[in-house]
């Protein structure tokens, strides 16, 4: 179940229209960690199964970067999984709301959460997918800038890094990736689950999903380094960590947009209906 009881029921005029967004604490990022281990201990083995997929495609990834000599894109592509991470969890998503109705999850079912609103979560994808080449070409750029000719072999891209320069490099490319992320973080924290759950448009995700990073940029900013240090250490592990850290964030992001939307209301209209139809027929 989604973690909503403590948490402020102000809607938000600027907030995207039937879309209300709620105030959350310093305390929630925490509650959905531990909402999301209860989501992954109900369903382990699906939420295993498709974490697995995704950790041994990062790791055919890298094994063809090294294959092709091009291991001098590792750094820069680990670091722009931040970018695809969120449109990559939908499955996690789709089998926390499983969860939450009360239906079993399936591995097919979160394999095509996606079909739920094909479009709109395309959209979001195109764009996450803009930030990800956008930041995969100015990281060319600046390992071009700081290093000149590119190290051959893992051994001379580790002593390169090494280096004063490499250093300037890691720490340059740090803080404009981060800032990169965490806009992208912005646009996506809520959206995506939103779109997973919702016949909402593009454009109302996104606008909801920056007006909840917003009003709650303290926990956000705490919500964004914990899924940076989890992801971190999914990768640092050989990949190994990734199939248990991803389903972990993926299903405590679902509880994450619990906690920041509102549940949807009916349509005026359409309870002014259903309320006309159940009173009896005057004779």
């Amino acid at each position: 179940m989604a973690t909503t009881d403590t948490v402020g029921q102000t809607s938000s005029p600027e907030a995207s229209s039937n879309i209300e967004i709620r105030d959350v604490t310093l305390e929630h990022p925490w509650r959905w960690l531990a909402a999301g281990t209860r989501d992954f201990a109900q369903a382990p083995f699906t939420s295993f199964a498709y974490g697995l997929a995704i950790t041994l495609l990062s790791f055919a990834i890298t094994l063809a970067l090294f294959a092709a000599g091009l291991q001098h894109w590792l750094l820069p592509l680990a670091a722009g999984f931040m970018f695809v991470g969120p449109l990559l969890a939908v499955g996690f998503y789709d089998i926390s709301r499983r969860l939450e109705r009360g239906e079993p999850p399936t591995l097919a079912a979160a394999a095509a959460a996606w079909k739920s609103n094909p479009v709109q979560i395309s959209l979001m994808g195109l764009t996450l997918m803009i930030f990800f080449l956008f930041w995969v070409r100015l990281a060319t750029l600046l390992f071009a800038v700081f290093f000149g000719n590119i190290p051959t072999g893992l051994t001379g891209l580790v002593e390169a890094t090494l280096t004063i320069q490499g250093v300037s490099f890691l720490a340059l490319g740090g803080a404009i990736g981060g800032v990169l992320a965490f806009l992208a973080f912005s646009l996506s924290v809520v959206s995506i689950p939103l779109l997973v759950d919702r016949q909402s448009t593009f454009m109302d995700a996104i606008t909801a999903s920056l007006q909840a990073v917003y009003r709650n940029l303290d926990a956000m900013l705490l919500w964004a380094a914990l899924l940076a240090a989890f992801t971190i250490a999914g990768i640092v592990t050989f990949y190994i960590g990734l199939a248990i850290v991803l389903p972990l964030l993926g299903h405590a992001s679902w509880h994450a947009y619990r906690d920041m939307v509102a549940p949807e209301q009916p349509a005026q209209g359409s309870a002014a209906e259903s309320e006309t139809e159940t009173e009896p027929n005057a004779t």
